[in-house]
């Protein structure tokens, strides 16, 4: 969806930088929860200085975090600060100075007498400026006044007919056959010293993962009873795993993050797409950790 608006923004020449909340986009900036706030901002057409100065800050609070390698990666992919790279590349040296480091230290980060806090105020105040407030049901608005046009024209079935807008006619109610499984799927087969302990699909069925005795996560094509070897991670043999036997499973709701939990009590939440480790809690439990679930906005987990 978000490259479908990028493309219609750009053929159309139209900028529609809006949001649900402006108040709570800028809410989460003061808070520092940037993993909403890049989500909400992406298909938007923000001005460079502005989306400079909040991928630095990002970085910045990464390195905080101790997250390096984090860090890094936003340095050399995110678009924002390739771009910064480009037309300020001292500032895009700084950062990478910051990021090589084996320390942070604020007085090198937050410099000229700035806080955290004062850099999170100008992002935020800088975002109210630039984003409008849209409500989520202004799209259905539109629609309803379009169809109620398109009845009293004559164009439409009468009213309390159920209209169906993807296929431009009368809904039509589609009764399909009951019927028991009858055929088996394929058998995915494990070694001889290994054996799944938990298995769980993605909530968009796009993934189905093992946690095996051995430690090893590993992606499968269900449909053939194969590893996934379309995935880069595991055709190079650099396999997900836990250092002890992996008990629980659970994805995000938007399928793009994995939890996954050790007999050792160890957690960590994973990218499926890339094989990614993205946190680990090396005590999450005194014993072994036997399930996980992710919280409906996927920003914590629960074990």
């Amino acid at each position: 969806l978000n490259a479908s608006l990028a493309a219609l923004q750009k053929e159309s020449g139209i900028s529609l930088n809006a949001t649900d909340s402006v108040d709570r986009l800028t809410a989460d900036v003061l808070a520092g929860r940037w993993d909403a706030v890049l989500t909400a901002v992406a298909p938007m057409s923000l001005p460079r200085g502005l989306l400079s100065e909040l991928y630095e800050q990002v970085v910045v609070e990464l390195l905080e975090l101790r997250e390096p390698d984090t860090a890094r990666q936003m340095l050399r992919g995110a678009a924002p600060l390739l771009a910064m790279k480009a037309h300020e590349p001292k500032r895009h040296a700084r950062l990478e100075a910051l990021a090589a480091r084996p320390y942070f230290e604020a007085r090198d980060a937050y410099d000229g007498g700035v806080t955290r806090e004062s850099r999170r105020s100008s992002i935020a105040e800088g975002l109210r400026a630039e984003v409008a407030a849209v409500p989520p049901a202004r799209l259905l608005t539109l629609l309803g006044h379009a169809l109620k046009w398109q009845r009293q024209q004559g164009m439409l079935p009468p009213e309390g007919t159920k209209f169906d807008v993807l296929a431009g006619g009368a809904a039509r109610r589609l009764v399909e056959r009951e019927a028991y499984v009858s055929v088996a799927g394929p058998v995915i087969k494990f070694g001889k010293k290994s054996h799944a302990e938990c298995a769980a699909f993605s909530p968009d069925g796009a993934f189905l993962v093992s946690g095996s005795i051995d430690g090893f996560l590993e992606v499968w094509d269900f449909e053939r009873g194969k590893l996934r070897l379309d995935l880069p991670y595991q055709e190079s043999d650099q396999l997900m795993m836990h250092d002890a036997a992996v008990l629980s499973l659970g994805f995000s709701r938007d399928s793009e993050l994995l939890a996954s939990g050790s007999q050792d009590g160890v957690l960590k939440v994973w990218r499926p797409r890339t094989g990614q480790c993205v946190r680990r809690f090396p005590k999450a439990h005194a014993g072994g950790v036997t399930c996980v679930a992710f919280a409906r906005d996927g920003l914590s987990v629960a074990t």
